[in-house]
């Protein structure tokens, strides 16, 4: 079984009541479990309860930090369902206490006004940066939780490509920006629900790193990093297992707090799907 198998069957939650689901986790190296996850399976969950309506934004804070090794439940309270829009909230529970709470709305396809911004004119994925590759860079000389670290960020089901050569492991100040191509290592069901989840999956890949880009730091140098809220905003029908752009910037941190955006953009420059996040970036104890 592939990792992106394992992921595609994290999806595939548990149904233990009407709206209760359950869902195991995978460490990706860290003693909680990744965002990511959280978002993919609270939103499996909803959809789970939608009939034929895909989402179209959702808005989630994380509260605790979940243990990997503990199965999550996922109790969704039906809010509404009108004829174009239906809305769901979603807590996630562990140990009996919320680690996660997310409200996701979803729409009947509807034809109307339609605008775009314009893609961001970077290099294709073909000549980029391979995430993996500037990982595994003198691995054997780190420090052995970075090298652990690495090794399973390697190991995700995402393939990542940069566009700007960012090193984490030993970071540069640089401007708070950054774009990153990726997608599925292996191709998924034609399941839309699959891809919506896949794609807040890997929202929440790299995006808190941009606001510490100006100041040198990441989670290799020490850098106390959580995501505390995440909202993201689906436009376009879209496959998560084809090239898709991350343009990502921070236009604030303080606090020890960062705050980020993000575009996505398919292949052909079709903006499928915008992101922001708030996370709590802590300096290094000196």
């Amino acid at each position: 079984m592939t990792v992106l198998d394992s992921l595609v069957d994290q999806l595939d939650l548990e149904q233990i009541d009407m709206n209760l689901f359950r869902g195991l986790s995978t460490s990706i190296g860290g003693p909680r479990v990744f965002g990511g996850q959280v978002l993919g399976q609270a939103l499996i969950a909803a959809l789970r309860t939608v009939e034929d309506r895909p989402c179209h934004s959702m808005h989630g804070y994380f509260l605790r930090p979940g243990d990997p090794e503990v199965p999550i439940i996922y109790e969704i309270d039906r809010i509404r369902d009108g004829k174009s829009f239906a809305t769901r909230r979603v807590v996630a529970i562990q140990k009996g206490e919320a680690i996660f709470s997310m409200s996701a709305s979803f729409q009947v396809f509807e034809p109307g006004l339609s605008h775009q911004c314009e893609m961001p004119d970077v290099p294709p994925p073909e000549s980029c940066h391979s995430e993996d590759d500037l990982l595994s860079e003198n691995l054997s000389d780190k420090p052995e939780l970075q090298a652990r670290i690495a090794a399973m960020r390697m190991n995700r089901p995402i393939e990542m490509r940069r566009v700007e050569p960012i090193s984490f492991v030993n970071p540069i100040a640089c401007e708070p920006i950054q774009h990153a191509w990726f997608r599925t290592k292996q191709p998924l069901p034609n399941e839309p629900a699959i891809h919506q989840c896949i794609l807040a999956y890997a929202s929440d890949m790299g995006l808190l790193s941009t606001s510490a880009l100006p100041h040198g730091h990441s989670l290799f140098t020490g850098l106390q990093s959580a995501s505390l809220d995440h909202a993201m905003w689906f436009h376009r029908n879209f496959r998560a297992d084809q090239w898709v752009l991350f343009a990502m910037d921070s236009p604030l941190a303080g606090g020890s707090r960062g705050f980020n955006r993000g575009n996505m953009f398919a292949a052909d420059g079709t903006l499928i799907a915008s992101v922001a996040q708030e996370g709590l970036i802590r300096e290094p104890r000196r």
